[in-house]
């Protein structure tokens, strides 16, 4: 039999979905890095979880195929296959991120730089024998608490751990990727493997029409990460609210890309090689993907089919999870911004959306949004965070 060959086994499809979810959003988080950081390293290790995540949707539809006996059995496992296939779909978008680094198709050098400093990136290192995180855990070392610099992944004599918790134990020649700001990352880098961390050098450019055409890139970027973030919460929530707003990011995400395409055009006639450029339309069309399957994840939702418990057992078991949080008429949160109380930094998590009392939604809050009494968090982070925050909202029941 072929090394490659997948069979039949009997898995846990919960198990397989967390480790599918879990590995679609750092795939997004490193081929994003990749680029611009224009690592082939970090775009390899893309193309190998690629591989793995291709094994575990394989092991997901044997597995849910076996379980369908009847009409009833296919109609709820449905919207299950849909989150199959639009992880698989996030992955391969993923991989053609990372082609554009290994096959140099080229992005221009204003893309390097294009991400704020406070927006967190990734990057790979490996770990030095005389680190002082070498041989401890990351509960003992604290590493998150103490720099804001959060392991999310390990490979391990070719093994990938892509949810370490506490307990996990770093030893030397592990490669971990590093999640944090650029500020934050230098020191903890350097600790790590011994090297000095040096960040992509700015550029400025002098044509407006790329520049926007990048802009246009970064913003679909983050509209597509929220989007999948919102679509897991519509199924692990059962939101019809929510999966509304994923359909208005994902139309928004394609107009985005239309504007692309004309800043694009207009920006080839001025610089000296056009062909530079194919970088920047294959990242639009590789993150354009992405929103389209976060739709695919929230369609069981708009369709009014039930969430399947094994889905919103999986999204609650993930590495990052997603939770809601109450506010509280005595709160701390109540009537105070997301900036005032610091929310990300005293709990660590991301507040990803906020509902209002009256029904109304407002996406990708900032830390100038205020929340009132009756308003609903939804937001994603650590199992640990997820308390601080309920503490901090006055944990209402939402």
């Amino acid at each position: 039999m072929d090394p490659g060959d997948v069979e039949y086994e009997p898995v846990s499809v919960k198990a397989v979905l967390v480790e599918m979810k879990d590995t679609a959003e750092l795939l997004i988080d490193l081929a994003y890095s990749a680029v611009l950081h224009g690592s082939d390293e970090v775009a390899a290790e893309v193309l190998e979880l690629e591989e793995r995540m291709d094994v575990l949707q394989l092991q997901a539809r044997m597995s849910l195929l076996m379980a369908a006996r009847s009409p009833e059995d296919a109609e709820a496992l449905a919207p299950v296959l849909g989150v199959v296939g639009a992880a698989e779909k996030i992955s391969d978008a993923a991989g053609d991120i990372a082609k554009v680094v290994l096959e140099d198709i080229g992005v221009p050098e204003a893309m390097r730089t294009a991400i704020p400093a406070a927006v967190e990136t990734v990057v790979r290192g490996e770990i030095a024998a005389d680190s002082a995180y070498a041989g401890t855990s990351l509960g003992d070392c604290n590493l998150e608490t103490d720099t804001g610099v959060r392991v999310i992944a390990i490979r391990r004599a070719g093994d990938w751990i892509v949810n370490p918790d506490r307990d996990t134990v770093l030893s030397a020649a592990d490669v971990v990727l590093l999640r944090g700001t650029e500020t934050a990352l230098a020191p903890v880098y350097e600790s790590v493997t011994g090297d000095a961390y040096v960040p992509p050098e700015p550029v400025d450019s002098s044509i407006d029409d790329l520049d926007r055409a990048v802009d246009s890139i970064v913003l679909m970027k983050n509209m597509s990460e929220l989007a999948v973030d919102l679509a897991y919460g519509s199924v692990l929530f059962d939101s019809e609210g929510v999966a509304a707003e994923v359909v208005e990011l994902e139309a928004e995400v394609d107009a985005l890309k239309s504007r692309f395409e004309a800043w694009v055009l207009r920006a080839a006639g001025r610089v000296e090689d056009p062909i530079t450029l194919r970088g920047l339309v294959h990242l639009a069309s590789a993150t354009e993907v992405i929103s389209d399957a976060a739709l695919e994840i929230s369609e069981g939702v708009l369709r009014g089919l039930d969430t399947h418990p094994v889905v919103a057992a999986a999204v609650e078991e993930s590495d990052e999870v997603i939770v809601r949080a109450g506010v509280a008429a005595d709160g701390r949160l109540a009537d105070a911004s997301l900036g005032d109380l610091q929310v990300k930094t005293e709990t660590g998590m991301r507040v990803i959306a906020v509902r209002r009392g009256d029904g109304d939604w407002v996406v990708s809050p900032g830390p100038e949004t205020t929340v009132h009494p009756d308003d609903v968090l939804i937001a994603k982070g650590t199992r640990a965070g997820a308390d601080r925050l309920a503490d901090l909202a006055g944990d209402a029941e939402p």
